[in-house]
């Protein structure tokens, strides 16, 4: 286990300070588990969570289509008409893609909303990583208010057998829908504050961009449709939200095919695919995967769940926490399938209501990973954008929005979730 452990905190190390080579060093890392036989063969499929791999290549190319017809530009257009300076741009956008990621995966959220902030970016001759870090983390932040929201929220609610209602109101009581939509509020305020220097008037357009082809924009928006309708679909497929979108994808490349009737019709959407992300999702994957593997991750929740003792709220206070700083460097799937049986151990070990302990955790897992660059798939994907764009992202310029975002989040939630659940 203390190989597996020291490997995957090596790795991590140099991600952050070598983060032009992320992928590289994340594949090469994954390699080294697999060829040392800290990840057995027979699990190396397994670890890759094949449906973020095949949503993601999927909606990378049909956001290519969409951003090809000119529907990014008129959509900024109709953005800048409606908001008096770049601050209250760069918060709508983020706000508007809360919105979409209450009901749909966060990486298809960043990768559908962030050619919107782009192309204002582009008319604003403005710098576009604060907004898209601002996208990336309240996506990831409003994944835990609904039950379609987010993997993890459709694990809590299969642990407590919740329907998509419940996360509104459970018990009678509010549910982690107006948990989320209060730390939303107050994180939209550290926005505008991050963003208070950025006061240059949005000019006046003379004429919006005409959209030339609405076929792309149909098949984006029935991405969503179909996404939302999957997650009531009981039993069904690991892998069938990256299946949607990447048939959408393959009707969208038949279409253009037949409009051009020229094979780059097919090739350049196909570009648009960003197989660097990909790549380093892939190793993220296997390295979690391996440490899973050696028993870390179960070691970590061991270690997690003693530290509170018997006092419910210390514990609770420890798991969201925890669960805040563990989440922050290790993908919260494979933490929170993890968890779940744990508290539900400890819960009936002491006798209590175990809805605290598991609001908690999806709260502090869900959250976290907004503190880091590499903590969430949506903080990798959007600077994943940013970087096939030509802008490097520093660490400093994600924890300058993702610290004090995730804070503002999170705390109002712990509060919340104790005074109407614990108490």
């Amino acid at each position: 286990m203390i190989p597996a452990l020291i490997l995957f905190a090596a790795t991590y190390v140099l991600m952050l300070v070598f983060s032009k080579y992320r992928p590289y060093i994340a594949l090469a890392s994954a390699l080294v588990f697999i060829v040392t036989g800290m990840l057995p063969l027979s699990d190396i499929l397994p670890a890759i969570d094949w449906n973020v791999i095949l949503m993601i290549a999927g909606t990378m190319g049909l956001v290519a289509l969409f951003i090809e017809s000119k529907m990014p530009e008129l959509l900024a257009d109709l953005v800048m008409e409606r908001v008096k300076n770049v601050q209250w741009a760069a918060v709508a956008l983020a706000l508007f893609a809360g919105i979409i990621s209450a009901f749909v995966d966060n990486v298809a959220t960043v990768l559908m909303v962030a050619p919107v902030a782009l192309e204002i970016c582009r008319k604003l001759k403005t710098n576009p990583v604060p907004f898209i870090i601002g996208i990336a983390v309240s996506s990831n932040l409003q994944g835990a208010a609904t039950l379609v929201g987010d993997t993890t929220a459709i694990m809590l609610g299969s642990a407590l057998d919740m329907s998509f209602m419940d996360f509104f109101f459970y018990s009678s009581k509010p549910g982690m829908f107006f948990m989320v939509e209060l730390g939303a509020v107050l994180s939209a305020a550290i926005l505008f504050f991050i963003f208070r220097k950025e006061k240059a008037p949005i000019p006046k357009l003379n004429q919006r961009t005409q959209v030339t082809d609405m076929v792309p924009t149909y098949l984006l928006g029935g991405a969503i449709v179909l996404l939302i309708l999957a997650s009531f679909i009981p039993n069904k497929p690991d892998v069938t939200n990256g299946l949607i979108c990447c048939c959408l994808l393959v009707i969208g490349l038949v279409y253009n095919l037949i409009k051009k009737k020229n094979l780059s019709a097919i090739t350049e959407p196909l570009k648009g695919i960003d197989f660097e992300t990909i790549g380093l999702l892939l190793g993220l994957f296997l390295m979690i995967g391996g440490i899973s593997a050696r028993g870390v991750i179960d070691e970590m929740a061991k270690l997690l769940s003693k530290a509170g003792g018997g006092n419910v709220f210390v514990l609770y206070t420890v798991i969201v926490w925890g669960s805040v700083i563990i989440s922050a460097f290790i993908d919260n799937i494979p933490y929170v399938a993890t968890m779940i049986p744990v508290i539900a151990s400890l819960a009936a070990g002491l006798g209590v209501d175990p809805t605290p302990l598991y609001f908690g955790l999806l709260s502090g897992a869900t959250l976290g990973g907004n503190i880091t660059p590499i903590g969430a798939s949506a903080n990798i994907t959007g600077i994943g954008i940013l970087r096939k764009n030509g802008y490097e992202v520093k660490n400093s310029d994600f924890f300058k929005v993702g610290i004090p975002f995730t804070l503002a989040a999170v705390v109002p939630a712990y509060i919340c979730i104790w005074m109407l659940f614990g108490m």
